[in-house]
């Protein structure tokens, strides 16, 4: 029997006037959870960088809905916890008017329904978080530093704190590989390779991937592995301090800390390690162009029309001959020899004790 066209066209009408698609009228309801019983079950699911983001915001929401079930709450109440967190929020350094906290508790909140409609918990497209908006992002203040602003901070790193080994290993790595402070942390005892001058690095996203880093590096990363952990290659976090203890990112807030103290520009632009970052990519960029810059800093290949680039993605050769030149230090992988003269006054590394 045919389906008389009116009748279809009346259907869809009603289910538009009641919000719902086909795809809702499939869901079969069940006894749905409260926040505080299903929370955990997304915790559970996710991975280690989500809990790291989230984990603040997820234990917000339990305790603000916590005996409610997930179709219980609304857009105008997920948007009112938004705004109180927005509201107590711990001021930074780099504070920007609390559009993180907004973005993230967004997210956390849009990741719990996303997970129980995949659960078949709530209808499709049950979303509430999702009727709100992003807060826009703002530009980064971001940029790379001039060859004097690094040389004043290596000056500073050398020659205050009580452990100058361990900063100046820290800001020559982060300087010379442009790695996040995530990739440092990371860095386990075995990812040195040192007859080719290579560190691997894993960093967000569950991307592991192998860095040139110079002949220097390499000897002090050696040095540091010696004095201060098993001394042979082991999958123990790399970075320690004096009494062997592995650092976290409390050691870099203390270090830029100390480095604001004795020099104010610091504080007042809010320089980080990400600075670091930036300054060694805006080098790569300028002098060997964006596609080796994108190597350097490992980023994906951005889909595009640009189906050449497909074709040419950087080898790990082309990142060492710049570094090369960058550092002025010969690479055992570049493919020609740096320069007489790399960067001034590139910062040196304290040699171990």
């Amino acid at each position: 029997m045919s389906t008389d066209p009116k009748t279809v066209q009346a259907a869809r009408l009603l289910l538009t006037q009641l919000g719902l698609t086909p795809e809702d009228l499939m869901w079969v309801p069940t006894d749905l959870p409260t926040f505080r019983d299903y929370i955990p079950h997304v915790i559970a699911a996710s991975g280690a960088g989500a809990k790291r983001t989230y984990g603040t915001y997820w234990a917000h929401i339990t305790d603000t809905f916590g005996d409610k079930r997930l179709d219980e709450v609304t857009p105008s109440e997920i948007e009112a916890l938004m705004r109180l967190l927005v509201a107590n929020r711990r001021m930074r350094r780099n504070d920007r008017g609390g559009h993180s906290v907004a973005e993230h508790f967004l997210s956390a909140m849009r990741a719990v329904y996303a997970r129980a409609i995949n659960d078949n918990l709530l209808p499709p497209h049950h979303n509430p978080a999702a009727k709100l908006a992003k807060p826009r992002r703002r530009p980064t203040t971001r940029q790379g530093l001039s060859a004097a602003e690094i040389t004043g901070l290596a000056d500073a790193v050398t020659a205050s704190g009580r452990d100058t080994v361990l900063d100046t290993l820290l800001f020559r790595l982060h300087l010379e590989t442009a790695c996040r402070r995530g990739g440092a942390l990371a860095l386990r005892e075995e990812d040195i390779e040192p007859t080719t001058c290579l560190i691997q690095l894993r960093e967000k996203n569950d991307t592991v991937r192998w860095q040139p880093a110079s002949p220097t590096l390499i000897a002090s990363l050696l040095a540091h592995r010696q004095h201060r952990g098993n001394g042979k290659p082991t999958p123990e976090p790399l970075l320690r301090y004096n009494n062997g203890d592995p650092i976290n990112h409390r050691r870099y807030d203390r270090l830029w800390q100390r480095l604001g103290d004795r020099l104010p520009w610091v504080t007042a632009r809010n320089i980080s390690t990400h600075w670091l970052r930036h300054t060694t990519l805006t080098w790569v960029e300028r002098h060997y162009g964006p596609s080796i810059a994108r190597g350097y800093a490992g980023h994906a290949h951005p889909r595009s029309d640009d189906t050449t680039a497909v074709y040419t993605k950087p080898t790990i050769a082309d990142l060492a001959t710049a570094l090369a030149a960058y550092t002025g230090e010969p690479h055992p992988l570049a493919t020609t020899p740096p320069p007489e003269s790399g960067l001034p006054a590139f910062p040196i590394l304290t040699p171990q004790p």
